[in-house]
């Protein structure tokens, strides 16, 4: 992420804008499937820069893990500090909610869900875990959860990523039914 009232290089800013670009590429396709071409094409720059900012398509893709992170990690912080009171299952219900809202963007959901089949690459998988830690000690340290409480409100964000991704709320069965119950997710009944 940007510093508000940097200035930033021509080098920085198209970074930042490389980013973006392989952040929605490779959630439509994934690391393997996504070219540097597709991303340099949406990032409106050409290819041969795009190995100029990044030297190979591993650290760009870790680069938008780690900026999908960035904004889980924002998203969580924000919902702790809209949570009512201290009490911790209702601020990691708060953090819960603030993320549901930030997945509503199917890019960083998809990145996430494509970042885990690929984590066979040693740099994906290190930067997942980066990724991970960030968010568990972010939920402990905001919520005042114990590890628990915090490893459930993980596995049910796990759950949310299988919902909203096979979009399981709007299936009918039983099964969804289970899967899906208490689960929120914005624009959903």
């Amino acid at each position: 992420m940007t510093k508000r009232g940097a200035t930033l290089s021509t080098s920085d800013a198209r970074r930042d804008v490389v980013v973006d670009a392989a952040i929605a590429e490779f959630a439509k396709s994934g690391y393997h499937s996504t070219p540097i071409s597709a991303v340099a094409a949406k990032a409106d720059i050409s290819p041969a820069y795009v190995f100029k900012l990044f030297p190979g398509k591993v650290s760009l893709f870790v680069a938008a893990l780690d900026r999908c992170y960035e904004l889980v990690a924002h998203a969580l912080s924000n919902g702790a500090a809209r949570a009512d009171g201290e009490d911790p299952d209702k601020i990691l219900y708060a953090m819960g909610g603030a993320y549901a809202e930030l997945i509503a963007d199917r890019n960083l959901l998809m990145l996430q869900v494509h970042a885990q089949s690929a984590a066979d690459t040693p740099e994906i998988a290190d930067a997942l875990r980066r990724g991970l830690a960030k968010v568990t000690e972010l939920a402990l340290e905001r919520s005042g959860a114990d590890g628990e409480q915090v490893q459930r409100f993980i596995a049910y964000g796990q759950l949310c990523h299988l919902i909203a991704t096979l979009d399981l709320d709007e299936r009918t069965g039983d099964w969804a039914a289970v899967l899906a119950a208490g689960i929120r997710h914005p624009g959903k009944n």
